[in-house]
């Protein structure tokens, strides 16, 4: 018997006609244009001017900017979910999910501690799934909130599952503000169980906060010097009775080694990190990353992913599903589009037509493999030369490979001690880490040339985007840090338009010429201010 796909795939045609119909007019128009500017230029008497010539090279470089734009909206697709279709969840494959957070004053510990508690509470089977926390600053703050938080999800998790909510990040599911419409009909039960649970919610907060009083000032290690932490808290939790409750998520604190002499490579080299420890630990195939004030929205988000992971269609060459942003601080006037609606509706949606969608930083469920490259005919020597000199992880790359992944059953104090070792600052010294392996440092905006790099060697990526949002975060503001975090795009989009990966260049004869296209934009959008410019001083009668 055929079984039922787990995804249906939809391209939007009406809106790909009116598309491209525009694009065609619009294309039409640019050329009349241009024959009438070189008319001019050629036949006039006297020549013109320098500012007519800036001019004509601003409308120029703005049509080259809106003709790639064109790309990501020729073919634009829906995609629908059917979790109800997945196998059973003995069946289900381990997830690891990835947090990142590197200073405990601007990522306040107990926002953290929200976005770890809602992905420990995701409606997936615990025992296949885990939660890593990255803490480049080597917080004792943060620790301590991890030790708390592991405490109170012993509480919350049960919760969770006994009445089926639907909003799992503690700090939203009491506020005030929040609607809570879960639990089966506000049962006198329901309500007597959700009292205790935010009572112990509160107490721990309280510690959160005391902890964070206490320490304030004192916080002796410095967030660019210090030796790398792991710890892991896994064990049976009990209810009050003593009685031994479901098994919980493993949790486990990472804090890598960091020196001012080594380069630490910012997120992506946090992420490899975490990639490596966990490679010895639970080896899951699949890994979700977030940022650390990004939660877990939507609980059913882990099958959703695992609809498209798990189709024998499209898995061989899927590398991740990316799920849009969206951000819960932003009132309903954004006239700046702070919720990025151009590219998590629009431009999104296009490229998952083409070869897919940009890796975004967040959000996403990547396949393993797919940051380990094509291990074919490599013997032990040539792996340690790529992934370091850690038999356990070598192990763990295999296992991968080979059975999808197997757990590691070594004992607890030899796994940490690898830990260590894997954590360390040398460890990828004269490896293949950031160059070919895991998340790519050639750039500080590791996502998007990660992503790059991923669909150039043919890989596939899928954009799904339900209409509940599956993770919810928290946006800039201010103009200052709208300000530093478009600087740091920028800066990294000019990295890789300069360097021999350049779109136009590296990208062309590996990805279809719309899927380069669609890279080239972002690239290309950064010069938009040389145009503006030129506009901005030319005498308006040379613009018309």
């Amino acid at each position: 018997m055929k079984s039922l796909p787990l995804h249906a795939c939809t391209p939007s045609i009406s809106s790909a006609i009116i598309n491209r119909s525009y694009s065609l007019l619009h294309f039409t128009a640019l050329v009349a244009l241009f024959y009438y500017r070189l008319s001019s230029i050629l036949l006039s008497k006297p020549k013109p001017s320098l500012p007519y010539l800036l001019v004509f090279a601003s409308e120029m470089l703005l049509s080259i900017i809106w003709l790639f734009d064109q790309a990501y909206t020729w073919r634009p697709v829906s995609r629908t979910t059917f979790p109800e279709r997945l196998p059973e969840d003995e069946e289900l494959p381990g997830i690891d999910v990835f947090i990142c957070t590197a200073d405990h004053k601007k990522e306040p510990p107990l926002e953290v501690m929200n976005t770890v508690l809602s992905a420990m509470a995701l409606d997936y089977p615990s025992g296949k799934l885990s939660v890593y926390l990255s803490d480049d600053g080597g917080s004792s703050l943060t620790l301590l909130g991890m030790r708390e938080a592991w405490l109170f999800a012993r509480s919350w998790l049960p919760f969770c599952r006994r009445f089926g909510l639907k909003t799992r990040c503690p700090e939203v599911y009491f506020s005030s503000l929040e609607d809570n419409s879960d639990g089966p009909l506000h049962s006198l039960e329901y309500e007597e169980e959700k009292e205790k649970i935010k009572g112990k919610y509160e107490l721990f907060k309280e510690r959160v906060n005391k902890a964070g009083e206490n320490i304030g000032s004192e916080e002796a290690t410095s967030s660019k010097d210090h030796s790398p932490v792991i710890e892991v808290m896994d064990d049976e939790p009990k209810d009050d009775a003593g009685i031994k409750q479901a098994k919980m998520p493993l949790l486990v604190y990472v804090s890598r080694e960091k020196r001012p002499s080594h380069s630490h490579n910012f997120k992506a080299g946090a992420l490899n990190v975490l990639l490596r420890v966990s490679g010895i630990m639970t080896n899951s195939p699949y890994i979700l990353v977030l940022d650390c004030d990004m939660y877990c929205n939507d609980p059913t988000s882990a099958r959703q992913a695992m609809c498209f992971h798990l189709d024998p269609k499209i898995s061989p060459s899927l590398a991740f599903i990316q799920f849009p942003q969206k951000f819960r601080n932003i009132n309903k006037n954004d006239i700046y589009d702070g919720q990025l609606r151009k590219i998590f509706v629009i431009r999104w949606q296009g490229m998952d037509g083409l070869q897919g969608p940009m890796l975004s930083g967040t959000g996403f469920y990547m396949k393993r493999e797919a940051l380990y490259g094509n291990l074919s005919q490599k013997d032990v020597l040539h792996l340690k030369q790529s992934f370091g000199h850690s038999n356990e992880f070598i192990m763990s790359v295999h296992k991968i490979y080979q059975y999808g992944a197997i757990k590691n059953t070594e004992s607890s104090g030899k796994l940490q001690q690898e830990a260590q070792f894997l954590a360390s600052c040398t460890y990828e010294k004269n490896t293949l880490w950031g160059e070919q392996m895991g998340f790519l440092y050639h750039s500080v905006l590791e996502d998007y040339f990660t992503g790059f790099i991923l669909h150039c060697k043919g890989k596939t990526s899928v954009f799904c985007n339900p209409s509940k949002p599956a993770f919810l975060g928290s946006s800039t503001t201010n103009l200052n840090d709208m300000m530093v975090q478009g600087t740091r795009w920028n800066f990294g989009l000019f990295e890789v338009t300069l360097s021999k990966f350049c779109p136009f260049i590296y990208g062309l004869s590996r990805m279809p010429v719309l899927q380069t296209m669609c890279y080239g934009l972002p690239c290309t959008s950064a010069s938009l201010f040389l145009a503006l410019v030129v506009f901005s001083y030319a005498p308006s009668t040379l613009s018309s």
